[in-house]
């Protein structure tokens, strides 16, 4: 990828988070009642009933396109259009936090009701664009999706596909060949927007069932 795309990519990223950390203490003068506006989720006394770490204003889901373990391509916007869905960026020969974190949501899905855990999608995308071929990931995957309702789907694809799917899902771009990136997992809602992420090690598994089973 070149150097200049790669640079702007992670400007437009790095511009994002400034403004949502704007939009944060903005959130209260805007307008309310658009039925455009994502659903909202707070208790009696306004705080969120979510467990995780907020978007504010909620994330829309975005569109990307990748490869999926069968070498198709995998429409992410279109494929989980309406499902409460996972999303984890990571690579496969990860030491820790990668099979941690997808041990815990495995995990969590077996605690949650059958009729609720045949909803939810969960998607790995590699930063390792040079190790993890679609093989290598759907031989990782099957360690953790072992009987769920659906496997887990695992995508790739070039350096240039990888980082704008991780741009349009506002997480920071990978390094390191893939091996620095991101730890957190995002939760999109059946309205399609996003309004939490996780971070493994952190009561992850009771933070999933408690929050997709709202």
């Amino acid at each position: 990828m070149g150097v200049r795309r790669r640079s702007l990519i992670k400007s437009s990223v790095a511009v994002f988070f400034v403004a949502l950390a704007m939009a944060a203490s903005l959130t209260a003068c805007g307008s309310s009642g658009s039925d455009n506006k994502p659903k909202d989720l707070t208790d009696r006394t306004g705080n969120s009933q979510y467990r995780g770490t907020p978007f504010t204003p909620p994330l829309p889901r975005p569109n990307f396109t990748l490869t999926d373990t069968t070498g198709s391509p995998y429409s992410f916007g279109t494929a989980t259009a309406g499902r409460p869905t996972l999303l984890f960026f990571g690579y496969t020969n990860c030491p820790d936090v990668c099979p941690f974190t997808m041990a815990d949501i495995a995990a969590a899905l077996k605690k949650l009701p059958e009729a609720v855990r045949k909803k939810v999608i969960v998607v790995f995308v590699t930063t390792d664009v040079k190790h993890d071929n679609p093989a290598a990931i759907a031989s990782w995957l099957r360690h953790f999706d072992t009987d769920m309702p659906q496997p887990f789907v695992g995508l790739t694809g070039t350096q240039d596909e990888v980082d704008a799917a991780q741009a349009a899902a506002h997480v920071v771009l990978a390094e390191e060949d893939g091996r620095t990136h991101s730890a957190r997992v995002t939760y999109y809602g059946a309205d399609d927007y996003a309004r939490e992420s996780f971070a493994q090690g952190t009561d992850l598994q009771d933070q999933l069932v408690h929050d997709l089973t709202l």
